[in-house]
């Protein structure tokens, strides 16, 4: 509850702070504003505790793959720029199943978002180990670079 209660006097100074107005009815709706955004967050804090989820990840392996991903992303960026780009537009698009092998829903969150984050490729729809992708520029290598990610991301989860 303490924390509530500074969490809320936070508020209000950041209210004030960016307003610059002092008269009575601006710090009245900011005082109202972050009560209400306090009593929002702490019933959302009282909901998420009976489907809090913890984080099974091992620290130094995420780090490296968060690395390898932002890497992916700007090579996949390049390859969709110069597909887009190019005259003749020969775009091969691609609906295909991808299995996934994370053993947790975080390690399979990870991995959708990954798969989304990378350009040219899209997470449509989960299933109980596998997803559906479509992919802008598909080719031969475009499953075993998946499946590349998919080892990569399983590979962050503790045992």
């Amino acid at each position: 509850m303490i924390r509530t209660g500074v969490g809320t006097l936070v508020l209000f100074g950041i209210w004030l702070g960016m307003s610059g107005i002092y008269s009575p009815l601006i710090m009245g709706l900011g005082a109202a504003s972050s009560v209400f955004v306090s009593v929002v967050v702490w019933r959302m804090e009282r909901a998420n505790e009976l489907a809090r989820v913890r984080l099974r990840l091992r620290p130094v392996a995420f780090i490296g793959y968060l690395v390898w991903l932002l890497k992916e992303i700007a090579r996949a960026n390049w390859a969709v720029t110069k597909a887009i780009m190019a005259p003749d537009l020969a775009i091969r698009q691609h609906f295909f199943r991808v299995p996934a092998s994370q053993r947790t829903e975080v390690g399979q969150t990870i991995y959708a978002n990954s798969i989304t984050l990378t350009p040219g490729t899209l997470t449509v729809e989960t299933e109980e180990g596998a997803f559906f992708i479509h992919a802008l520029e598909f080719g031969d290598s475009t499953c075993d670079e998946l499946a590349d990610m998919d080892t990569r991301v399983a590979a962050t989860e503790a045992a």
